[in-house]
């Protein structure tokens, strides 16, 4: 195997009912029976992936002040999920979305530190934040945080959760066989955090996890989210699916990280994608428009494009233009509880515009042309080339899959493309660490006492 080849990660996503999921197809399994997560997870294992990542609703959607009807509908306690895979899975990361803004950093480190001791050291929180106060109205009075407070919110609630985690050492802990009992330092587990958001000091419960740390994930787009993600997270999810973008992205995010004080391989570049196989190119093309049509029905591609203007488009035709009048972002939000991605309306509407009217696409063919995930459409020869050579050509580290069929498509991708993979040399043939910080080449994390001493 070639030294200089970057190695691929991947990871398995099963991101529950919406746009993306063939929901009603008659071989599609439910989303919330832990059938389906375990098979996904297994197949994952399979196929030698490096982590199970579990994204998260926190509240049932609206459209217009009514629950979507046609899009997810619920999702089981994602800590639960993960700590039952753990016991069906031996190598395999668990990468959970838990939310900072709603979550105590005590609750936070102590569960992620528990699961990081019963699966052997392969847990990773996904951090994410949110200020909405329709999301908050579960969590809080009022449910408002200022968006100014966003990543304050979200910066200290990481770094809490790190002292807390740093409160014990690795050697905390002697047994004393001769007694029958343990003894810790006098002051393992001792914390104290003060900031705007949290004054909170005590002993926390959970000593030192096999990772040091569980791995930490991040999603950001906007100057404010990349500084935070280029300083913290281990692993970043990027938007971008197509050169040269991703390219700029993933250079941008490892100088930011440099800008930190972190080496450029302290932080991994992930974009999500879907894909589809066919024996032949043709096919494969066939069978991705098939399901895109599928997937984006009419009024689904009217409720995404609500979402960036702002106003209720239900009296546009789906195979009509897309709609002419502006955003009106200054309005109460018509759509509610999903995750808003795009940061300029304005901006994103001139351009739909302007890829319908280059490639003559109306509404619905443009929602499908342009809010596709990073597609990999081909023979599974084809597939395996792509993911290579984006990789190699540093538009990423690797991919987020998910397939449009739970939890069966990943056995799919596993069969025919992961043993491609191999042969190229940049995938595993098995796994070579014990936690997951080993699998995807991340440096250990070390507490501040044992940097201290230099151990």
């Amino acid at each position: 195997m070639s030294t200089s080849r970057k190695q691929v990660i991947l990871g398995a996503y099963l991101g529950g009912v919406n746009h993306h999921t063939a929901w009603w197809h008659p071989r599609a399994g439910s989303q919330i029976d832990f059938a389906t997560f375990e098979h996904t997870a297994r197949t994952a294992e399979r196929g030698r992936f490096d982590f199970f990542f579990l994204a998260e609703g926190l509240i049932l959607r609206e459209r217009a002040g009514k629950i979507f009807d046609q899009d997810i509908i619920g999702r089981p306690d994602t800590f639960t999920v993960l700590a039952s895979i753990a016991a069906v899975t031996e190598h395999l990361g668990l990468a959970g979305t838990i939310n900072a803004t709603f979550n105590e950093p005590y609750e936070l480190a102590r569960r992620f530190a528990s699961l990081d001791h019963l699966s052997g050291g392969r847990a990773a929180w996904n951090v994410v934040t949110s200020f909405d106060a329709f999301t908050g109205q579960n969590f809080r009075r009022g449910g408002f945080l200022d968006p100014a407070d966003r990543y304050v919110r979200a910066e200290e609630t990481v770094n809490a959760v790190r002292a807390l985690w740093d409160s014990w050492d690795a050697g905390d802990v002697v047994a004393d066989r001769a007694a029958g009992r343990f003894l810790a330092r006098p002051d393992a587990g001792a914390f104290s955090v003060h900031g705007s958001q949290f004054d909170i000091s005590g002993r926390f419960t959970v000593p030192r996890s096999p990772q040091g740390r569980p791995v930490l994930l991040q999603a950001g787009v906007s100057p404010q989210g990349r500084d935070f993600a280029a300083a913290n997270a281990d692993a970043i999810f990027s938007p971008y699916g197509k050169l040269p973008e991703a390219v700029e992205f993933y250079r941008d995010i490892k100088s930011r990280a440099v800008a930190a004080g972190r080496a450029p391989g302290d932080i991994k570049i992930l974009p999500s994608a879907s894909f589809v196989l066919g024996d032949t190119e043709a096919e494969a093309v066939e069978k991705f428009r098939t399901i895109s049509r599928e997937q984006v029905t009419g009024q689904t591609a009217v409720i995404l494009l609500e979402q960036i203007w702002n106003r209720d488009l239900s009296g546009y035709d789906p195979d009509g233009p897309v709609p002419d009048i502006d955003p009106d972002p200054e309005a109460p939000p018509f759509i509610q509880g999903r995750a808003f991605v795009h940061q300029d309306r304005f901006a994103t509407a001139a351009r739909l515009r302007e890829v319908a009217a280059a490639k003559r696409l109306s509404l619905r063919e443009v929602v499908i042309d342009q809010f596709e995930r990073g597609p990999l459409v081909g023979t599974p020869a084809q597939v395996a080339a792509q993911i290579d050579a984006f990789v190699q050509q540093d538009g990423s580290d690797g991919f987020i899959l998910g397939s449009h069929l739970a939890p069966w498509g990943l056995d799919e991708f596993v069969d025919q493309v992961v043993p491609l993979l191999q042969d190229r040399g940049v995938l595993r043939a098995e796994y070579a660490g014990t936690t997951l910080r080993d699998n995807l080449g991340l440096p250990q994390a070390h507490s501040a006492a044992a940097v201290a001493t230099g151990s």
